[in-house]
């Protein structure tokens, strides 16, 4: 009878007390509960200074000029990631290729004249181009429709034509001047743009047992992503129009050349909505028409709203070379088209 053998002892099991290694895992954690348990204490112990900081006119005034903005915008802002869900659920990518010519120089200003059907403002035409892309559309033509689309849809046209009753020609002017500059920036990006510069938008997955499942989680990722980027561009807008004295754009009228200069960069400030902005600058009367074409022109292509949405939607890299070769295109394009028309 063979009697077995003990088995050797193994080794000794490990201890599962803390182990150096594995204090990020069993440290604190901070988080947005964390962080509100730890706000809150604060704002209870400093309400009486925070009440009286808010009551102060330059932050009503503030605070006005966020909320109206935010308001103001999102509902283009929904409208914008509708058509995007609507592209990426319902849309087959070989539509684009049928619709759009082969050729991208072609393909450009077909985009910018695409944009006309949309009736909605710079919030909404930022998701739609970033759904665009990512749907095989060449960068060139859908950033061509994003300059566009908020500049030559009837909507904003029809609000220029009420706006400007005594200066028919300012509708035509801004339309020109819009295309003209959108068809600019296309042709520019495809012949000096880098693939490494633009982030292209991934696709996010929404799965589902329907269409309209995927469709409605598709509209929820869009509004959340882009919609955070929007309050952010409000903040700083509010922030440099509360700042700015009014009495600065008075001294910069009698001058032709920093009057629009001074128009173009209240557009980027201010951040007003396309279907607006012709009512705000229409009472602008001390300056002349071509300035203020460029104020129509400018706002809707480039404003801090707008660059916060792209570098959210295509990189901040983009977004740091796409915005100033925006602005210029604009500002000229808008001088050229004002001189011969108005």
């Amino acid at each position: 009878m063979a009697i077995s053998k003990p088995a050797p002892p193994g080794p000794a099991p490990r201890s599962r007390g803390p182990q150096p290694g594995r204090r990020g895992q069993e440290g604190w954690h901070f988080n947005s509960s964390l962080a509100l348990t730890m706000l809150l204490p604060v704002v209870v112990v400093a309400q009486g200074p925070i009440r009286r900081a808010l009551a102060t006119p330059v932050m009503q005034s503030w605070m006005t000029v966020f909320v109206a903005m935010v308001v103001q915008a999102l509902p283009f802002l929904a409208l914008g990631a509708l058509l995007s869900a609507a592209i990426a659920v319902f849309v087959p990518p070989s539509f684009f290729a049928r619709a759009l010519p082969a050729r991208t120089a072609l393909a450009v200003p077909v985009a910018g004249v695409a944009g006309a059907v949309l009736p909605g403002c710079e919030c909404a035409s930022v998701p739609v181009a970033g759904a665009l892309v990512g749907r095989g559309v060449t960068p060139a033509a859908a950033l061509a429709f994003l300059l566009s689309a908020p500049a030559i849809n009837p909507v904003v046209l029809t609000a220029t034509a009420v706006a400007f009753p005594h200066d028919p020609r300012m509708v035509l002017a801004r339309f020109l001047a819009s295309l003209l500059v959108a068809c600019a920036m296309g042709w520019s990006w495809q012949r000096l743009g880098r693939p490494g510069w633009l982030r292209l938008p991934t696709p996010t997955e929404h799965t589902g047992p329907s269409r309209g499942e995927r469709f409605w989680g598709s509209v929820r990722h869009d509004t959340v992503h882009a919609g955070g980027f929007l309050v952010l561009g409000a903040m700083a807008a509010a922030t440099l129009k509360t700042a700015a004295p009014a009495s600065w754009l008075l001294t910069a009228a009698g001058e032709p050349v920093l009057a629009v200069l001074t128009l173009a960069v209240l557009a980027v400030v201010l951040s007003i909505c396309s279907e607006a902005d012709a009512f705000v600058v229409a009472s602008l009367t001390p300056f002349s028409l071509t300035a203020r074409l460029t104020f129509l022109v400018v706002g809707p292509m480039i404003d801090l709203k707008l660059f916060a949405m792209q570098a959210g939607t295509f990189g901040r890299g983009f977004a740091l070379r796409f915005a100033p070769a925006t602005f210029a295109l604009a500002v000229a394009g808008s001088v050229l088209t004002g001189t011969v028309l108005l």
